[in-house]
């Protein structure tokens, strides 16, 4: 991951309603959440939960798909990997003996239960 594309990415989560909504997404797996279930999760308004949305897509870290009348999104693990890998592959100087600086294994989403 580019240094441009970490701050886009950080700055998306530096607001406390994209964060609870790219994490409800994370914690949804691949199945994702309905944009109608996000905004009974979080009690955002229609026209503010589509803004965070927007910037959240813009930033790498949503995507969506079209089915019928409803906008599935799911969190994209692959940027949210790229993220926490770009943020830690420094850490500790690369040295594993420190019990301080554990590495991090990539996110792999399970489906959600029916």
């Amino acid at each position: 991951m580019k240094s441009n594309d970490a701050l886009a990415a950080l700055n998306a989560l530096a607001h406390e309603h994209r964060l609870n909504l790219f994490r409800l997404l994370v914690q949804a797996g691949d199945d994702g959440l309905a944009v109608g279930e996000l905004g009974e999760a979080t009690g955002l308004a229609g026209a503010t939960l589509t803004n965070h949305l927007h910037i959240l897509r813009r930033a790498g870290l949503v995507r969506d798909e079209r089915r019928g009348r409803v906008i599935q999104c799911r969190a994209s693990y692959p940027t949210m990997n790229a993220l926490l890998g770009f943020l830690t592959e420094n850490c500790c100087a690369g040295s594993p003996s420190s019990s301080a600086c554990a590495p991090l294994s990539a996110c792999k989403p399970a489906r959600r239960k029916p």
